[in-house]
């Protein structure tokens, strides 16, 4: 992907608030919804270059489909430690039934 350009923008603050909040009810961010609004308006102009990258995609990076195999022994080797831990039964504490006035009784 080629690198992506910086542009100092200068809006109206009544402007950049309602795009804001336009932007928040679409889960986008400020600059990827006028990244949106831009590429649509080129495109409906006839203006939008045929060799213009996609859009980014939003949200965090897909995990890939073949799992690193040592974050899978990391997983493996705490899961069983913990199921071990889980399944040993808690030994009851010794306890002493007799209240602090029946242990004064001697």
């Amino acid at each position: 992907m080629s690198e992506r350009k910086n542009i100092l923008l200068r809006l109206d603050p009544a402007v950049h608030d309602a795009l804001s909040r336009w932007a928040s009810d679409e889960l986008r961010s400020t600059t990827a919804q006028i990244e949106f609004l831009l590429r649509q308006a080129l495109n409906q102009a006839g203006r939008l270059p045929g060799n213009v990258g996609g859009m980014p995609r939003r949200g965090r990076p897909p995990k890939s489909a073949d799992p690193d195999p040592d974050d899978q022994t990391q997983e493996q080797t705490h899961g069983n430690s913990h199921e071990q831990m889980q399944g040993q039964p808690d030994e009851p504490a010794e306890t002493d039934d007799r209240s602090p006035a029946q242990g004064a009784e001697t």
